[in-house]
Formats: structure tokens, C-alpha cells, sequence
């Protein structure tokens, strides 16, 4: 083994951490009889020599030597090995790849063609795999020869045969994971692969097969599916759980502990991540459940009441890790789908309540996120906040706080409930940033913590860290409007720092406004910072001013120099003060109407808006709106709000059109980029009461 290896000039060569003089040993690593050894080994290749998918000639120049430790049978782990040829050759660089590839890419590029080539030149040395004593290496096998072999239908073959005679449940599943990943690979293969696999589905096999099945079936032949598809699925998920060991009696394959004398596991990255998926899966009778129900979901796609229907099963499943895996995904379906998840919710909620710690987060994580969706888990949410005060706050190492998810989840629906813990996190040294939304939220009904937040503001340290201190505590007081609160605000204003400040002072500017004629003792300080023309500074202080005073000459000349400022905030800044004046500001519309080709799609549509409310016409603006609304799904809110409060939209116009396009989407508008953060859920919701309000009459399209 390893003929030749020492004549290659690996010095000459690097990886992605420097002179690749180091491959030689992590080769011979990985034929190691120490797995400590071999798990190191495993890592550097991972992490160096084929770091984050990329291939440099040292990854070439391994491919011969990985081939012979995977032929020889007495090398531990070739499973890992497998799986490492087939993510290096595995690289799809189609042509629009291919077009975006600049010259210093070009050797990269090349890079991945070479390994793709040799890999798959090699790849014939897996069949022989398909049937080796090694389960682990039958496990990587089938999924190498579908994404390397270039004789599909021959390999296709082999994994039906080979189907009859495995009898190791995971590398049967591998098995038909594999067609699947031919049938989407070549398309022509797709009639005959779900054929088979809608026989395997009505066979009276075992469920885990039959399953595994079916989600491969959505994912390649979507339009293959039963039409009661929903039952078969809750009738295998049911036969999964009567049975304590999983179909076929098997469970998670174990990790095989070091035999005596042998180093202790490495702390290795993979080492790692083995750890935690091993802390993830102790005690699942049948693990891999879970990833055969996302395949399934991710197959169903926009069917929407089905995959509810799915998990509704799930979390009544006696199962706490089957309720674990649900409400991971329902999490991720009503993030990036609309529909009515009311029931869905209410079961979520009821989660709240188990015993099992990881099943009681995960819920109160995903309700967090739906702001208004988590109405019918509101009491579940209440009771969980009041039983359980240690976690209303929780600390970082670094001091940082964060609002409990639960009393997260019970302060975005408004809940008065809400109220203890919010008190709690304003006592913390660090205030929660969702502090301040938590009390915009409650209201009126958050009014008793004024005064807190008040002596709060008044005795803060305003330096470089200010923000991160007093900043939740103004969003807090912007949203009560607690004018009582403007000399404290005025003192945060003046004594902001500097450097780093600027943030800080356009909070305060902010609540200033907010408090209107409240705020007249700081008129001489909001006068003073509008004569600082073009700054951003300048425009949230003659925002301020008007609030308080009320006199659009005495801020308007400032405001129209913003509008022509160098700076992009400034500008942004302006422009939407300018729209808060209202035919007061139409001296500004010349500006405005310059603003309307600027390069930054998020001033264009501002100032599309701020010169429909000077003008107190469309006709310029609408078509500047609709064009934003298609080439960045971000601006669609703003321009929503816009329509509602000028609507209703005239009949069969194209803001219209536009606007029932958006409510008869079954996929949320800021779903496309894939996972979607805490607020997603929230502001697509936002957007379709918006489109509601502004259509006229009766859309037929309820809130969901």
C-alpha cells in the first residue's frame, strides 16, 4: 500500500492551510489501527486537504492512494473514506457555474473537473462494495455509485438486487436513498425507479423500508404519491412505534468504544460532531425516522394541509423524540409557508409541558418566532412562563442577556402575562434587546414599568457600550410614547459619546419625536442638531422638532439639504421625515423626484413614498413601487403599508393584480433565501394584513 507516495512532491503543493508535506501522514493516518488515529487523520483531510469542498492539487494527488485503503478489506472505517471520495469527486459544475467563473477561479474550476473525472473513472471499485462484510462500508457504497457512476441504469440494477439480499436496515434505506438520488440525477430513470419504489410502499415490508419509500417518492415522482398519502404515512409512523427496537429490531448503529489500551477519542472537529449526533439520537429506537420525514416534507413541498396533517400525528405520538422531530419541522414549514396552522400551534404548545427538556425548548423556540401564529398556545406559553422564573432571563458569558423564549413568544402576542418577566430583564445590567419590542407589543398594558424604565435611562453609564445598556430600555419608552421621560432621553442625547454614539443618539431622536409636544425641553438641543445639514443627525432632529413644534419652515430647508447629502443614511434619513410633512414639504418634490433613480432600491421606494405623500399623487410613484416589489422581496412591507394607507387600490390595476399575486401564494415572500430568522414569520403575516387592507372589498383570502 501506498506505492509511489513518498515520489509525489507534496512540498510543492498546499492545502488550505499551507505546504501540503503533511498528506502523507494523514494518508497513513487513515489506514491506522488507533481510531484516535484515524479520526485525526479523517479531520486533517476534511479540513485541509479538502477544506470546506474545496479541491487543490494535493486532493488530486490523494485520490489513487484513498482508492487502495478502500480496497483493502482489512483498513477499519472505509465506510468514512467512501464518503470522502464521493464529496471530492462529487462537485456539479453546471454551465451557469460555469459562466460565472472569473480567471482566478478558472484553476479552482479546473480542479473540480479533474477529481471528478478520476473519481468517477474509479468509481466502478464500489459495486464490489454494495456487498462487503463492513455494514459501514455498505452504507456508503449505494449513495457513491449513484452520484459517480456514469452507468446509472447499471447501477440502478445493482440496488435492487442488492435491495433482496441486505438485510442491515440502514443500508437498505441507503439503498433506496441511492435510486432516488439516480432518479433525480437522470431523468429518464425516474419512471421506472417510482415504479419500484410504489411497489415497495404497498409491499407488506417493513415500515422503516416502506417509508423510506415513500419520501423518496415525493422527492423524485412528487405526482407518484397515494392519494391517501397522509394515512399511510400515519399508519407506518404508527407501526414504527409499537415497536421498542425500530423495524427489524434495529437500532442507531453504535459507536464502537476504544479497546483497551488505546488513546482516548481526539478533539477533533468530526470528533465532535459525531459526539453531538450520538447525544441527538441516544435512546431513538429508529433515528433515521427523522430524516426520512424532512425527505417527505421537502417532497410534499406547497401541499401544505397535508404536511400539518403529518404533524399533527407526530406531536400525539407517545414518542417524545417523534414530537422533537415535529416540532423541528413544523418550525421550518410555517416559517416558509402560509396556511392555517392553528391546530398545529395548539399542539406545539402543548409541548410545553414535557418533561423532556430538548422537547420543551424546542417548542418554546419555534413559538417565539410566530409572534401572532402562537395565539392558540397563549395559556400553554403563560403557564410555562409563571412555572418556571429561572428562565425568564438568561446570561451570557460576556454579561450579554436574552429574553427567555417562551416569555419571548407570550410578550410578542401582547399577553399581560408577559409582564413579570419583562420586569425581571429590566433589572438585568444588560438589558434584553427584545425588552423593547416585548413593551411595544404589551401596550398600554406595559405603562407600570415607566417609571423603571425612566430611572433605568437616568442613571446609565453613557459611554462606548451605551447602547447595548439604554438602547431596548428608548425602544421601550418610544413605544409608550412616556413623554415624561424627555429629560432623561435629553440627557442620553447629550452626553452620547462621540465615537460609536450614533446609534444611540438617533434612539433618543426617536423617542423624542415619539413624545411630541412632551419633549419641549429639548427644542434648543433639536435646533442645534438640525443646522448639521446632511447628516443623518439632521434629519431624525427635524423629525424631532416638527413632532414637537409643529412649524414645517423651521425644518424644511434642512430637510431638502438632506435630500441631496453624500451620505446614503443622510439622504434615507430625510426623505422620510420630508414624507411625514406632507404637502407641507412639496418644495422638496424636485429632490424627490431625483431620488427616484437612485441606485439603493430601498431609497428609491422611500422616496417614492415620501413624494406620493407631498404630491398627493401616484401617478410618479406606483410604478417605481410595483418595480422595487419584484426586484427585492425586502422592500414588499414598505411598499404594502404605502398602498394600505393611500388605498383602497383601484380594481384591476396593477397594484392590485400585484397585491392578490402576493395573498394567493402558498410560499412565504421572504422564504426563498432558505432558513428564516426569529421575525420571518412575523413580517410575512405583516405583509398580508397589509395587502388585505389595501385591496378593495372582499379578497376571499382570510389571515391565516
Amino acid at each position: 500500500m501506498f506505492a509511489g507516495i513518498e515520489e509525489v512532491d507534496w512540498a510543492s503543493m498546499k492545502h488550505a492551510y499551507g505546504r501540503a508535506d503533511d498528506v502523507p501522514g494523514l494518508l497513513r493516518g487513515l489506514a491506522s489501527a488507533d481510531p484516535a488515529e484515524r479520526e485525526r487523520a479523517l479531520d486533517g483531510m476534511y479540513g485541509a486537504v479538502h477544506h470546506q469542498g474545496d479541491v487543490y492539487p494535493c486532493t488530486l494527488a490523494c485520490i489513487p492512494f484513498l482508492f487502495e485503503l478502500v480496497a483493502d478489506p482489512w483498513v477499519p472505517d472505509r465506510g468514512d473514506i467512501v464518503e470522502l471520495l464521493t464529496s471530492i469527486g462529487g462537485i456539479d459544475l453546471g454551465s451557469d457555474d460555469e459562466d460565472e467563473i472569473g480567471e482566478d477561479e478558472a484553476e479552482g474550476a479546473a480542479n473540480y473537473a479533474m477529481a471528478a473525472a478520476a473519481v468517477s473513472a474509479g468509481s466502478g471499485a464500489f459495486f464490489a462494495l454494495l456487498a462487503d462484510e463492513d455494514p459501514g462500508v455498505r452504507l456508503s457504497a449505494p449513495l457513491a455509485l449513484a452520484a459517480l457512476h456514469d452507468d446509472p441504469a447499471r447501477v440502478l440494477a445493482l440496488l435492487r438486487a442488492r435491495l433482496a439480499a441486505e438485510r442491515d436496515e440502514e443500508v437498505r434505506l441507503a439503498l433506496v436513498e441511492a435510486a432516488g438520488r439516480l432518479a433525480l440525477r437522470h431523468r429518464p430513470l425516474a419512471g421506472p425507479v417510482a415504479d419500484w419504489f410504489a411497489r415497495l410502499v404497498g409491499d407488506p415490508g417493513p415500515p422503516g423500508l416502506r417509508l423510506a419509500a415513500l419520501a423518496q417518492l415525493a422527492r423524485c415522482a412528487p405526482h407518484a404519491l397515494p392519494a391517501d398519502v397522509v394515512p399511510v404515512v400515519t399508519g407506518l409512523l404508527g407501526q414504527l412505534r409499537t415497536s421498542s427496537s425500530g423495524p427489524g429490531g434495529t437500532r442507531a448503529r453504535p459507536v464502537e468504544p476504544p479497546g483497551p489500551g488505546a488513546e482516548a477519542a481526539p478533539l477533533t472537529l468530526r470528533g465532535q460532531l459525531r459526539a453531538l449526533s450520538a447525544e441527538e439520537t441516544a435512546g431513538r429506537a429508529a433515528p433515521w425516522t427523522a430524516d426520512l420525514l424532512r425527505t417527505l416534507h421537502a417532497g410534499l413541498d406547497d401541499r401544505v394541509a397535508e404536511r400539518v396533517a403529518l404533524l399533527a400525528d407526530q406531536l400525539r405520538s407517545p414518542d417524545p423524540w417523534q414530537r422533537v422531530d415535529a416540532v423541528r419541522m413544523s418550525d421550518r414549514l410555517i416559517g416558509g409557508r402560509r396556511g392555517s396552522y392553528a391546530e398545529l400551534v395548539r399542539l406545539v404548545g402543548e409541548q410545553l409541558a414535557a418533561p423532556e427538556p430538548r422537547l420543551a425548548e424546542s417548542a418554546a423556540q419555534l413559538l417565539a418566532g410566530l409572534s401572532g401564529l402562537a395565539a392558540p398556545a397563549a395559556d400553554a406559553l403563560a403557564e410555562r412562563v409563571a412555572a418556571d422564573p429561572a428562565a425568564w432571563v438568561r446570561t451570557w458569558p460576556d454579561g450579554r442577556t436574552q429574553l427567555g423564549c417562551a416569555a419571548t413568544a407570550l410578550a410578542r402576542l401582547g399577553d399581560p402575562r408577559a409582564l413579570p418577566a419583562l420586569t425581571e430583564a429590566l433589572g438585568h445590567p444588560l438589558v434584553p434587546s427584545e425588552l423593547g419590542p416585548g413593551v411595544a407589543r404589551l401596550g398600554e398594558a406595559a405603562l407600570p414599568l415607566a417609571g423603571a424604565l425612566r430611572q433605568r435611562l437616568g442613571e446609565a453609564v453613557l459611554d462606548e457600550r451605551a447602547y447595548d445598556r439604554v438602547g431596548p430600555v428608548l425602544v421601550a419608552l418610544t413605544a409608550l410614547r412616556a413623554g415624561a421621560a424627555a429629560p432623561e432621553v435629553l440627557r442620553v442625547l447629550r452626553g452620547a459619546p462621540d465615537h460609536g454614539g450614533e446609534r444611540l443618539r438617533t434612539a433618543a431622536l426617536r423617542a423624542l419625536a415619539a413624545f411630541g409636544p412632551a419633549a419641549g425641553c429639548a427644542v434648543p438641543e433639536l435646533r442645534a442638531l438640525v443646522r448639521r445639514t446632511g447628516t443623518v443627525e439632521a434629519a431624525e432632529a427635524a423629525g424631532a422638532l416638527w413632532a414637537v413644534e409643529g412649524d414645517a419652515d423651521a425644518v424644511l430647508p434642512a430637510l431638502i439639504a438632506g435630500l441631496a447629502a453624500w451620505d446614503v443614511e443622510a439622504r434615507q434619513a430625510a426623505v422620510g421625515t420630508v414624507g411625514r410633512l406632507g404637502w407641507r414639504a412639496a418644495a422638496g418634490a424636485p429632490r424627490l423626484r431625483e431620488l427616484l433613480y437612485d441606485g439603493n432600491v430601498w431609497l428609491r421606494v422611500d422616496a417614492a413614498i415620501a413624494l406620493w405623500e407631498v404630491s398627493g399623487r401616484a401617478e410618479e410613484s406606483v410604478p417605481v413601487l410595483l418595480t422595487a416589489w419584484e426586484q427585492n422581496h425586502r422592500v414588499r412591507v414598505r411598499v404594502a403599508e404605502c398602498l394600505a394607507r393611500t388605498g383602497p387600490v383601484g380594481a384591476g390595476s396593477d397594484a392590485a393584480r400585484v397585491l392578490l399575486a402576493e395573498l394567493t401564494s402558498v410560499r412565504r415572500h421572504n422564504a426563498p433565501e432558505g432558513d428564516c430568522g426569529s421575525h420571518d414569520t412575523y413580517t410575512d403575516e405583516k405583509l398580508l394584513a397589509l395587502c388585505r387592507r389595501a385591496l378593495p372589498g372582499n379578497t376571499g383570502k382570510e389571515p391565516t
